[in-house]
């Protein structure tokens, strides 16, 4: 009789793609036991000196899955022969590169070789998400790095994009559209810069008008944001939620039901039929946001990952490592020593040979014997 715990297990092994079968929790447990405790402190250690660090990693990995996959193709910096992931527009403002240096670091020294920069990125981020009051969800580990990354595979969704086409990006890395809403719920630790948005205000669409859509006691607020200027390199930014800014929360999507959403994508999931009651849903339910939230991160996490003997384990997540030169099959180039002919073997009697006479013996004219 089957019971119910089998039928569990069965049909999540049916269901679970085998090139994910190599990801398990604790996958370091006995490689480099520390690992994630190591990951931990460093993200605890940069959260207290900032906290915007949570929405960082969240776009760092958003961004680096979206592309080739969880591979920290995203890290890579460029040489003079090829233009990196970094350097395309959309990951211009990604940040906290060198958190993921420094966890690298201790990583390398307590475990060479061993821990991945695909995994530090993974599990940082749900470190930082877990400190800023959202949920501990259990990571799959043994993720492998990636061997490419190049600016002309960066293709990700703009501001502007429309909810079926959003829907339809989410959809080709098997995400539903329910999980997109889960997902895009990270705005709310999350800013943006004015250039993102600024058309709202104004001219929306070469209206000369600003969005419909917007609640109007926003617009003047986030004008005064926008022409007030900035030291940043990108201009003025403001907070994608802005109620709670720096809580993982569900009051982003409690802030676009009253039309108070930021970003043009953000604001359309409330007014969209096929999102808005996911949107309402969330923000009436805390506790279904982060649960959901929670199980798409880690089915994102999942996205085209290198397993088993593919990709490598960076030494540094900002260069692949070196080729490695085979090892020569005669060390210093020593010139190997020419092999002496073998002397031939002298016949013997029987089955063709030829019986030798004795040495000094003078040879007779005799007929030779056949044998």
């Amino acid at each position: 009789m089957r019971t119910k715990g089998s039928f569990v297990l069965f049909f999540f092994f049916f269901i679970f793609p085998l090139a994910l079968a190599q990801l398990r929790p604790g996958f370091y447990g006995t490689s480099c036991p520390r690992a994630e405790s190591i990951v931990s402190d460093l993200v605890q250690k940069r959260f207290s000196a900032d906290n915007s660090v949570t929405a960082a990693l969240l776009r760092m990995h958003f961004h680096d899955c979206f592309v080739t996959g969880c591979d920290a193709s995203i890290l890579i910096d460029s040489t003079n022969q090829t233009q990196s992931e970094k350097e395309s527009r959309p990951n211009q403002t990604v940040r906290e590169f060198e958190l993921i240096d420094e966890i690298k670091k201790a990583l390398e020294a307590e475990c060479p070789s061993t821990v991945s920069c695909a995994d530090i990125i993974t599990l940082a981020t749900r470190d930082a998400v877990t400190l800023a009051g959202g949920p501990r969800y259990t990571v799959l580990t043994g993720r492998r790095d990636g061997l490419r990354s190049n600016v002309d595979d960066v293709d990700l969704p703009g501001p502007q994009i429309s909810v079926p086409d959003a829907q339809q990006v989410f959809q080709a890395k098997g995400l539903t559209s329910d999980e997109m809403v889960s997902l895009l719920g990270a705005h709310t630790v999350g800013f943006a810069h004015c250039s993102f948005f600024e058309d709202r205000l104004t001219n929306f669409q070469g209206t000369g008008l600003p969005d419909p859509t917007m609640n109007v006691t926003l617009i003047p607020k986030l004008r005064r944001i926008c022409d007030a200027g900035s030291t940043d390199n990108f201009g003025p930014k403001t907070f994608l939620d802005q109620s709670t800014n720096f809580v993982f929360d569900n009051k982003f999507h409690s802030e676009i039901l009253s039309r108070r959403g930021i970003l043009q994508i953000d604001q359309e999931l409330a007014l969209d039929r096929s999102t808005a009651p996911m949107v309402s849903k969330f923000a009436f339910n805390s506790d279904e946001f982060l649960r959901s939230f929670a199980s798409a991160m880690v089915k994102m996490g999942n996205i085209q990952v290198l397993v088993g003997n593919a990709g490598e384990i960076r030494q540094n997540c900002r260069a692949f490592n070196p080729l490695k030169a085979p090892t020569p099959s005669n060390p210093g180039n020593t010139p190997k020593p020419i092999p002496k002919p073998k002397p031939k073997p002298r016949p013997r009697p029987g089955k063709g040979g030829r019986k030798q006479k004795p040495p000094g013996k003078e040879r007779k004219n005799k007929i030779p014997r056949i044998f």
